[in-house]
């Protein structure tokens, strides 16, 4: 019997670590179900592999964006890089982009000017962002209310609190979740907060492998376990949690129409 359809709303395959088997776990994914995935960049350098990847690997998108750990970089030439890679035909987001608060590994003034210039990168160019929020809630529930109007956001791998969940949801953006759902018992809540059309699922492989694989390389032929932790906290069947995430995906990215 053939799987349902899945869809990775968000991985690192360019990663350094798939580097020696990165075909083989697009097999395995397809193998399993997953018929789209869409692959976060970090950086330029790392978006423009993204596009190269994408480009070669049916049902591959790319974004291009700057991450929050490396806002230090940021500048009006590096964000015109990342136009200007954002105007390839694999590219479907701005991303991945954000505030990190936790880890703090960059300036928090350079990842709010950052996150800002990405927001009003996606307004210009009609595309949707992706966005990394930890230990910075309010900054980043005060930054969607700004600019959530005009641009289309998910906040991705969400584990974040009841403030920021509201406005994701205040400015009809989408919420992904990964396979931290599988045993962080503390997000289930949001899970069945979140309304059917806004609910996204990722791997974010290789980070953050779900139970039964937690412990080791995540990638995308492990998302089955984080669907299945997701319908049975929402009450549905796999297969209706499969269809509505794979079908809003879709929809957010703007690839109803794509094979």
């Amino acid at each position: 019997m053939t799987p349902p359809a899945l869809f990775d709303s968000h991985l690192h395959l360019t990663a350094a670590r798939f580097s020696t088997d990165r075909d083989e776990v697009v097999d395995r994914a397809r193998a399993r179900g997953v018929g789209g995935m869409v692959t976060i960049a970090s950086d330029p350098e790392d978006a423009r592999a993204a596009v190269a990847l994408a480009a070669r690997t049916p049902g591959l998108w790319a974004t291009a964006g700057l991450h929050p750990h490396e806002a230090d970089r940021t500048s009006p030439a590096l964000i015109e890089a990342i136009e200007r890679i954002a105007t390839a035909i694999e590219v479907v987001a701005i991303g991945e982009t954000g505030l990190d608060f936790h880890y703090d590994n960059a300036a928090r003034s350079a990842q709010l000017s950052n996150f800002e210039a990405h927001l009003g990168l996606a307004a210009r160019l009609g595309l949707p962002i992706v966005v990394h929020s930890r230990s910075a809630e309010a900054d980043t529930a005060a930054r969607v209310a700004e600019y959530g109007d005009g641009v289309a956001g998910v906040l991705h791998c969400f584990t974040g609190g009841e403030a920021l969940l509201d406005a994701a949801l205040g400015a009809d953006w989408y919420v992904s979740f990964s396979g931290l759902v599988t045993f962080a018992s503390e997000l289930a809540e949001s899970v069945r907060a979140v309304p059917a059309d806004r609910l996204l699922i990722e791997t974010d492989a290789p980070y953050l492998a779900p139970v039964p694989r937690r412990g080791r390389r995540n990638e995308p032929a492990f998302l089955p376990h984080t669907c299945e932790r997701v319908a049975e906290l929402r009450g549905i069947s796999f297969e209706e949690a499969a269809a509505l995430t794979t079908s809003n995906a879709r929809r957010f990215y703007g690839l109803e129409e794509a094979a």
